[in-house]
């Protein structure tokens, strides 16, 4: 059950394309990229002539959408109500050059998910309507919505309930056939275990990145050209556009499977190109596109920490946030006068026992939050708030057009030093990882051995 919950929140993410769970990672891992010497050394692998003639015409403005795989059908219906999921998860921000390249990988993903519903079938593992119905429907609740209303939303956007329950039917089923075909043959040893605990304590102190990635391979006469994908990709990233989405479809690393996240890495596991960019970013900032061997990277810093160091991001706060709405007839000076009149009442404040006061003589008004994480406030407002005493405020803070407040804090509790995962966490986290890998493999082996037909 608890995995079939998983594969629920996997599948919402998917469909928000945003924040990824977040995934305990011993010592970072970072995805293989070939090298020009690897890349050279393949192609001589394969003993082609120097010389090579091309004995047909393949257009490459000719885009077949529709496919028969194993003798079952994908229309180009599933293919468009599906491509209309991954432009909702973007926020409609699609060129339509992105769009012709994204509908390409739609019907790839859709034949690997027909290949691992068919490898469950021919395991006997059924996922039955009622189960797809409930997971349907929890799905709906994430986005606040009944099962029915739901529906009717998807429709008006291009897609379809047919179209989530079949990726949740193909998460679900997949995750199944692993369980029973790779789990059980995957074992960790008590020293590997050790092995790694032994290397979080000697790096103890150590800073680390939490990072995501999406990585172009480029051959050496086509680093222009991937260049600019790569810019392209980063552009529509800075409109708005997910990052683990544009990972998902469009990074080369193993990691895109789970939206480029490389998970916690120390600076010395990064290739040398990358390093220094890095240590330079801010949390929440991309980068790049950067050359690296192989090819091109754009990174993501999603968050920082030193190894088995306390975050003071992690201390739980208690906040009253005392706060002036502006009204939509206020004139400019109006606001200001009321935002300065909020900035030396703050200076003046005596504890937290005086902000309800405070808040009367100003008519503003008051909500007090317990158990805030700091590390959940916006970047700029964290530094202000760790550096607080118990019962100073915030400097005001806001927007013209809607009001002004401030924060007032009234507690902290910081999380102990101690923070070296548990044994059985680590266990756990080597042992997902090597399931991935024979997933992976497994998966290959699927593709290679299909019959499809392209319509």
């Amino acid at each position: 059950m608890e995995r079939d919950l998983n594969v629920l929140k996997s599948t919402t993410a998917r469909l928000l394309a945003g924040v990824l769970p977040c995934v305990l990672v011993i010592g970072g891992s970072v995805s293989a990229q070939p090298s020009e010497e690897d890349f050279a050394s393949s192609i001589g692998a394969l003993e082609l002539p120097q010389s090579i003639t091309l004995m047909g015409k393949a257009d490459p403005n000719v885009r077949k959408a529709t496919a028969i795989v194993n003798g079952e059908v994908i229309t180009a219906t599933d293919v468009d109500q599906r491509l209309a999921l991954v432009i909702l998860a973007n926020s409609g921000k699609v060129s339509d050059e992105e769009r012709e390249r994204l509908r390409l990988q739609v019907l790839r993903n859709l034949i690997d998910e027909t290949l691992q519903i068919q490898e469950a079938r021919s395991k006997k593992i059924e996922i039955s309507p009622d189960e797809l119905n409930q997971h349907f429907a929890r799905v709906a609740a994430n986005f606040k919505y009944s099962p029915e209303g739901f529906a009717k939303y998807l429709a008006s956007q291009g897609s379809s309930a047919a179209s989530i329950k079949r990726q949740i039917q193909g998460e679900l089923a997949w995750q199944r056939v692993l369980r029973r075909e790779v789990q059980p043959y995957v074992n960790v040893s008590d020293d590997e275990v050790k092995a790694v605990i032994d290397r979080l304590k000697a790096a103890k102190g150590t800073d680390e990145y939490r990072i995501s990635e999406i990585y172009l391979s480029a051959a050496p006469d086509k680093l222009e050209q991937v260049s600019a994908r790569a810019q392209q990709i980063m552009d529509e990233i800075k409109k708005g556009g997910s990052f683990a989405a544009f990972a998902r479809q469009y990074s080369e690393a193993s990691t895109a499977a789970v939206g480029g996240d490389l998970g916690w890495v120390r600076p010395a596991l990064l290739p040398a190109e990358l390093v220094n960019i890095v240590n330079t970013m801010q949390i929440g900032q991309i980068a790049g596109p950067v050359q690296v061997p192989g090819g091109f990277d754009i990174m993501f810093l999603q968050d920082k920490r030193q190894v088995l160091t306390a975050d003071p991001r992690n201390a739980l706060l208690s906040l009253k946030q005392v706060s002036i709405e502006f009204s939509p007839g206020m004139t400019d000076a109006q606001k200001q006068q009321r935002a300065n009149e909020l900035n030396a009442a703050s200076k003046e404040l005596k504890g937290c026992g005086a902000v309800n006061d405070l808040a009367a003589r100003l008519k503003a008004d008051v909500v007090e939050n317990d158990g805030i994480p700091a590390r959940d406030l916006p970047p700029q407002l964290q530094t202000l708030v760790l550096a607080l005493s118990i019962g100073e405020s915030t400097p005001v803070f806001g927007l013209a057009q809607e009001g002004v407040r401030i924060f007032v804090l009234c507690g902290r509790d910081d999380q102990a030093s101690d923070t070296q995962p548990k044994f059985e966490q680590i266990q756990s986290q080597i042992e997902d990882d090597r399931v991935n890998k024979r997933a992976r493999t497994y998966l290959r082996d699927l593709r290679r051995d299909a019959v499809i037909d392209y319509n």
